[in-house]
Formats: structure tokens, C-alpha cells, sequence
């Protein structure tokens, strides 16, 4: 009996995660596939360890967890194919204009420059829908500390996607001598 109330209570858990779950693995990967992967492969390790869970109430923090490190995880594993290039291949390294670029890429690329100490608060307040106490407890920091990370992170952002948007508009606008 104890397994079956254990298992209604973690399905429920799912559930209630699974959205913002799945969008926080997905911003971690770039891939549906591979955050679909990630995620079935975090919530077999909670199913493993739901005994660790003290708090529901921590419950979305604590398979954040899971998840962030079974992503990194899952490069420990992967064994990456290595092909020789032909040194007459040409690959185009310039970025999208700024108008190619939907303003969510812009944010994206903009928040993966940010330093770590500045990038994972942000990630796990915006994509992960965590509140201060919930990431100070997840980084181990205080709660100052992490609103003090949390609006550097935000200044910092503001700035870089206010310098992009200039540096295009003046060279598409090249001004006269």
C-alpha cells in the first residue's frame, strides 16, 4: 500500500511539474528531443530517490536539480564522433542580423554571455518560475545575495542587449564625415 500512495504522489508531482520541467530542460538543451531524454531520465532518478525529498514544498527546486545534472550527465557519457574536414570547406561564422534574430534568441544569447554567477539565478527565477528563497537554497547562498545576483544579472542583460541594439543601428545608419 505504501508503494501505491508513494507512486500517486509522485505522478501527481509530475503533473503539476511537467510544463515548467520540461521548459526548463529545454532551455538547458536547445533540443525537444534531447530534453525529453533528460527529463524521463531525471524522473527515473526521482522515482529512485523520492525517499531524499523532506519538503514538497521544495519539490520543483529539488527535480531542477535532478534535471541540470543529469544534463551535464549526459555528456559524461556521450562518446562525441570526431570526422575529418576537408580544408577547402568554407563555413559561414557570422551571426544572424539583429532582425533575423527573434527578440527570444536575442535574450537567449544575450543570457548564456552573463557569468555563471549571474546566469543560473536568472535561469532558474525565469525559466524555472523559483523564487528567491527556493534558489538560495538551491545555490547554498543567502537570500541577499541572491537579489543582489538576480538584478546585477538583469542590469548586465539590459546592457548588452542595449549595446547589440546600438552597434547595429549605427552601422546601419553609418553617419557622415
Amino acid at each position: 500500500m505504501d508503494n501505491l500512495v508513494r507512486k500517486r504522489e509522485f505522478d501527481a508531482l509530475v503533473r503539476e511539474l511537467s510544463g515548467d520541467l520540461y521548459r526548463f530542460a529545454y532551455w538547458l538543451c536547445k533540443n525537444g528531443s534531447l530534453a525529453q531524454d533528460v527529463l524521463q531520465e531525471a524522473y527515473l532518478r526521482a522515482w529512485k530517490s523520492l525517499q531524499d525529498l523532506r519538503d514538497p514544498k521544495a519539490a520543483k527546486a529539488w527535480m531542477m536539480t535532478i534535471i541540470r545534472r543529469e544534463y551535464l550527465r549526459t555528456f559524461e557519457r556521450k562518446q562525441l564522433e570526431l570526422t575529418e574536414l576537408d580544408n577547402a570547406l568554407e563555413v559561414d561564422t557570422a551571426a544572424p542580423a539583429l532582425d533575423e534574430q527573434s527578440e527570444s534568441d536575442q535574450i537567449r544569447q544575450a543570457m548564456l554571455r552573463l557569468d555563471t554567477k549571474y546566469r543560473v539565478p536568472l535561469v532558474l527565477q525565469v525559466i524555472g518560475g523559483l523564487s528567491c528563497a527556493e534558489i538560495a537554497l538551491e545555490l547554498g547562498l543567502g537570500e541577499a545575495a541572491v537579489m543582489t545576483q538576480l538584478f546585477r544579472a538583469r542590469q548586465k542583460l539590459k546592457l548588452m542587449l542595449e549595446n547589440k541594439t546600438h552597434a547595429e543601428s549605427d552601422h546601419a545608419h553609418p553617419r557622415r564625415a
